[in-house]
């Protein structure tokens, strides 16, 4: 088991810097694909696959997407109210074949895995978000792993035992910490490569420190649909992962966040 979770976090590692680096459409299109398929996963975690009303989800993601890539974010708005017709003049369509709160449910998911992933690609767009997508990465993975060291060995405390039972108050800490350190090495380093703000170091470690509480929100989040729904995890994809929401599940909230904080003090 941990061979394959080694192996897989190793290829995830090399895409992810490949497809991040190139951006541009292989980014976009990376994105894309890794929203459809945790929109797959959550739809059958809730299942909620039916059409019509499954496959608007699809339709929505897919044009905001585009809408994304060809810069007409003034439209999204728009499209979100249409979406929202489309789901009420197709439940009308089907009553009594689909009870009212999987329509709630199938509104929620393309904003779950799809408008909050879109952020991963706005901020790799932004000037020099090559180097800031990396303080994700650092939020996220950096967390998981330090919080799982620190709690292998000083865990003592609960978290949030009915949401997940093995994590501990001493591995959330570690987690922050953890990558708050990273956030300041990698800041600190970068400044010869380019220097945001004259506080690099400080600044990305605050960074990662405000991503990491998100991540382990996103975690708990995730957790918790989980454990609603009864199952382990929302697919097989990733050997010893899980599938792509349980992989990168604590991102969408990070990615947001770091990106409307970069878009304020860095412009």
């Amino acid at each position: 088991m941990f061979v394959n979770r080694l192996i897989s976090g190793i290829v995830l590692l090399i895409l992810a810097a490949v497809t991040i680096i190139s951006g541009g459409m292989v980014w976009f299109l990376t994105l894309m694909l890794l929203s459809a398929i945790a929109l797959l996963e959550l739809q059958q975690a809730q299942d909620v696959t039916m059409f019509p009303l499954g496959f608007l989800s699809y339709v929505f993601g897919f044009v905001y997407y585009i809408f994304l890539y060809l810069h007409w974010e003034e439209y999204h708005s728009l499209l979100i109210v249409l979406f929202f017709l489309a789901l009420v003049l197709t439940y009308i369509s089907v009553f009594p074949k689909c009870p009212a709160e999987k329509m709630t449910e199938i509104f929620f998911q393309p904003f779950y895995v799809v408008v909050m992933f879109s952020y991963l690609f706005r901020l790799r767009m932004m000037e020099n978000g090559v180097y800031l997508i990396v303080l994700v990465f650092f939020s996220s993975w950096g967390c998981d792993t330090f919080a799982y060291c620190v709690g292998m060995i000083l865990g003592k405390h609960p978290l949030v035992p009915k949401l997940s039972p093995k994590k501990s108050i001493e591995g959330a800490v570690g987690g922050i910490v953890g990558a708050a350190l990273l956030g300041g090495i990698y800041g600190f380093f970068l400044r010869d490569v380019v220097n945001f703000v004259p506080n690099q170091a400080v600044f990305f470690a605050i960074l990662c420190a405000l991503g990491a509480i998100l991540s382990q929100m996103g975690d708990l989040l995730a957790s918790g649909i989980k454990r609603n729904y009864g199952i382990k995890d929302y697919g097989n994809l990733i050997p010893g992962h899980g599938g792509i929401l349980d992989r990168f599940d604590s991102m969408i909230l990070i990615a947001p966040v770091l990106y409307y904080f970069s878009l304020y003090f860095l412009g």
